[in-house]
């Protein structure tokens, strides 16, 4: 007994779809292409998807690009691939972008201090946008050059290069932590400053002297490390083998160098927080995995590449792109207390 195998159903059209949802062809083709607005209403932009997923219709996405003389493709372009802030950023933007037919690439820029080897040379083509984050100013040439929109995430707001730009309130980061450690009668502090220069860091070291210059009796001293936990431990190291009073709290620029700050007190034969307060910034997942638990600012990554890529898909469809300052969040936990002495 033999058997033939039933051919497989024609795949469904965009006409099928147009038929389905009692609109035409073209009005498929604006709805699918998340370029309606303005032209068609919610209640028939609706009717049309949900048609489309009744059919199972996909767009040809090979076509409609070279049709469009467009991939939607955005690329990320990154300090770091190791550091879990920005593998937090990529999710928000690819959720976005996911919900919009785009795809994200991630290239990473050296710590975002330098040149970067020109990813266009080759891929220009290949590109609808691109999304930058935490980067050095002179590591954008290469995007500047790719005559390409550019929107810029955690950056300089007064560098004009960008389309767009969604910042974090990061100056406010700062205060917060600051108020919480003078508010506790901490007046003697060591702000472990990353030597990454970014603009990022720079508003830390900036909101972080303003905080503390007017308060009577407070001393603040400042030293810098690469951002790892070696550098943060031997840069902390140093500062408590100097002469003079230790300080009381050790605020440092992200978990990673504070995790290598509370190493450092430990050696010490110290303890945090009883001896030495410590803060980090960011809130990455180390910050609950030392002991004891780290004070620090919780940053909403995955809405900074939500927004980020939000942002790009307005400038591409020409609509106007809004800058945007996201809230921050003093999380307090175990790595702080008022100093022992005064």
């Amino acid at each position: 007994m033999s058997s033939t195998q039933q051919p497989s159903p024609p795949r469904p059209t965009s006409r099928d779809v147009a038929r389905a949802a009692g609109v035409s062809q073209a009005t498929v083709s604006l709805v699918l292409g998340d370029k309606w607005r303005g032209r068609v209403s919610t209640a028939t932009a609706e009717r049309v998807r949900d048609s489309a997923r009744a059919l199972g219709y996909r767009p040809n996405l090979a076509a409609r690009s070279l049709r469009l003389g467009r991939t939607r493709t955005a690329l990320l372009v990154v300090p770091a691939l190791t550091n879990e802030f920005f593998a937090r950023v990529y999710t928000g933007a690819a959720a976005v972008a996911a919900e919009h037919d785009f795809g994200v690439v991630l290239y990473p820029s050296p710590d975002g201090t330098g040149p970067a080897r020109d990813p266009f040379a080759s891929a220009r083509a290949a590109l609808d946008g691109v999304i930058a984050s935490s980067m050095a100013a002179d590591a954008l040439g290469a995007l500047r050059g790719a005559d390409l929109p550019l929107v810029m995430l955690d950056s300089d707001p007064e560098d004009q290069g960008a389309a767009a730009r969604v910042n974090l309130d990061i100056v406010d980061g700062m205060r917060q932590v600051t108020d919480h450690l003078l508010g506790l009668g901490h007046r003697r502090i060591t702000h472990l400053a990353s030597a990454v220069d970014t603009w990022t860091f720079a508003v830390r070291a900036r909101a972080l002297r303003e905080a503390v210059r007017d308060v009577p009796g407070a001393v603040l001293r400042t030293v810098t490390a690469p951002l790892d936990v070696r550098s943060g431990r031997e840069a902390t190291e140093t500062v408590l083998a100097s002469p003079g009073p230790l300080p009381t709290a050790i605020v440092c620029d992200d978990d990673i160098l504070a995790a290598g700050a509370c190493k450092a007190v430990r050696r010490r034969g110290l303890r945090v927080p009883d001896d030495i307060s410590v803060t980090g910034f960011d809130d990455l997942a180390l910050a609950t995995a030392v002991e004891p638990e780290l004070t620090t600012v919780r940053l909403p990554a995955e809405q900074v590449g939500e927004r980020g890529m939000t942002a790009l898909l307005a400038v591409l469809e020409g609509r106007p792109a809004v800058h945007h300052d996201l809230p921050v969040r003093l999380v307090v936990r175990g790595s702080t207390a008022p100093p022992a002495t005064a």
